[in-house]
């Protein structure tokens, strides 16, 4: 049952992963901007669709929109999964500031991390587990 308050140059930190891709996402006390490397959520993510509405689940599920400010820090993967890496980032960071919201976050499923990888490519083998087309001649 633990509050942290958070100033306005302070800020609470929670970092997501999927696949490749990692996430860290800084929530400042604000008005709802929502950054991504250093671009408005809208225009990084203007090909995946919903995405905006996507990122805001976690606030809005938790009665916190447009009382922070996000700026978050994604590499590597592809767009979809960042957005997944994001929302990690963020169920995280909420639960830092607040313990009495983890029940609703894990409920939602902003606190579990998808673990599934690529699986490695096998000598012998075209892919992970694609074979060569065999010939009995």
């Amino acid at each position: 049952m633990v509050k942290t308050t958070i100033s306005k140059t302070r800020y609470i930190e929670g970092i997501g992963r999927r696949k490749e891709v990692v996430a860290r996402v800084r929530l400042f006390k604000g008005t709802g901007r929502f950054l991504i490397n250093n671009q408005k959520a809208e225009n990084y993510f203007s090909d995946v669709i919903k995405s905006k509405e996507i990122l805001n689940m976690p606030f809005v599920m938790t009665a916190n929109v447009d009382k922070f400010d996000v700026f978050v820090k994604v590499y590597g993967g592809g767009k979809n999964a960042q957005v997944d890496a994001i929302i990690l980032g963020l169920g995280r960071a909420l639960l830092k500031m607040d313990e009495t919201l983890k029940p609703t976050l894990r409920k939602n499923g902003f606190l579990t991390r998808d673990p599934r990888q690529k699986e490695r490519k096998k000598p012998g083998l075209k892919g992970a587990r694609k074979a060569p087309q065999w010939s009995k001649r």
